[in-house]
């Protein structure tokens, strides 16, 4: 997968204070790895939906800042699950030794999109038009909301579309997040909870719905600091859970839960470690087990500069797609080059 991000600071080239324009192609060209162990969520992020070779504009919008930045808005093409039931999205603090780059490095499926939000909500790699709106009025709270184009439900490969489709289905979401500073040591911590609303006439396996509701919620937390003031060495936490009234979305409740173990290998301090459980409730119209767990344990190497080297191994004991299916155990490595 390869990802090109052009951004044009607005202030700079237009004199308009707080604008900017973000353009991005993608490029992928993959397998369907997650069918061959009859796993419905994923335990490989990577590969999505058919066509597993698509080259797309991904991106292409207008952001622009107001009230330093205690709103924002956003109009165009994007990603919400960027901004939606992102767990791994850290809190930003003022403090340089608390800062991480992502909660977790699961590379599992529902580590980024809640399965009770899979086949409705555009993210990667079928991002939408639509329009988000965030507010801010203390470091601590924030609320969004988002308007997109809901033709994905219907089919629809947004993603490969340059131009909105809107064919009468939207989709439509809200979350309100809290975070903090807990005790003398300043373990950051957030919380937050959501809710979101398809429109449309939705078609599943002999089942036909006007449109469909869920909510979610979602949280991590530092727990451990091993030299407090110093660096982010330490342990944290994080915990998903969703559900959602569909009778035509391969997916009704979620769960999930990880440890994060950063800079705690002897001489590599940029070295991160953790584990993770997802356990999703499926919709057995689709002929699917009633349930299936992802097990996953990974660890990530700073090899040079920006790159880092994942392997990973996960254990689905019930994979999802046939209830004749045994267990399955994959072994996967990715390699990230950020430049």
């Amino acid at each position: 997968m390869l990802l090109l991000n052009l951004n044009l600071d607005g202030e700079k080239l237009l004199g308009l204070p707080g604008s900017s324009v973000t353009a991005a192609m993608l490029q992928f060209n993959g397998e369907a790895a997650n069918n061959k162990a009859g796993v419905v969520t994923g335990y490989d992020s990577l590969p999505g939906i058919k066509p597993l070779v698509r080259t797309e504009l991904y991106r292409l919008d207008w952001r622009q800042n107001f009230f330093k930045e205690k709103l924002i808005v956003v109009v165009g093409k994007g990603v919400p699950t960027s901004n939606f039931n992102n767990v791994s999205r850290p809190l930003v603090t003022k403090e340089a030794f608390q800062s991480i780059p992502a909660v977790t490095g699961l590379s599992y499926t529902p580590i980024f999109i809640n399965p009770t939000l899979l086949g409705v909500a555009p993210g990667y790699y079928n991002s939408a038009y639509g329009i988000l709106v965030n507010i801010a009025p203390t470091p601590n709270f924030y609320f969004s909301y988002g308007f997109y184009d809901g033709a994905l439900a219907t089919g629809i490969q947004t993603g490969l579309d340059a131009a909105p489709v809107f064919n009468g289905h939207y989709f439509t979401i809200g979350e309100a997040g809290y975070g903090w500073l807990l005790g003398q040591d300043g373990l950051p911590g957030k919380f937050a909870v959501g809710g979101w609303a398809q429109t449309g006439k939705l078609y599943g396996p002999g089942v036909t719905q006007e449109g469909s509701q869920g909510l979610y919620t979602l949280g991590s937390q530092r727990i451990w600091y091993r030299d407090p003031g110093l660096d982010n060495s330490g342990v944290s936490c994080f915990y998903q859970f969703g559900f959602n009234d569909s009778n035509t979305l391969i997916a009704n409740r979620y769960f999930g839960l990880g440890l994060t173990a950063f800079g705690l290998v002897p001489n590599r301090p940029v070295d991160s470690i953790g584990a993770g459980l997802a356990w999703s409730w499926l919709n057995r119209r689709y002929g699917f087990r009633s349930n299936e767990a992802i097990l996953q344990t990974y660890y990530q190497l700073h090899l040079i500069g920006p790159t880092f080297l994942q392997p990973a191994i996960s254990y689905m004991p019930n994979p999802g797609a046939n209830p004749q299916i045994p267990g399955a155990v994959a072994m996967t490595a990715q390699l990230t080059m950020l430049f």
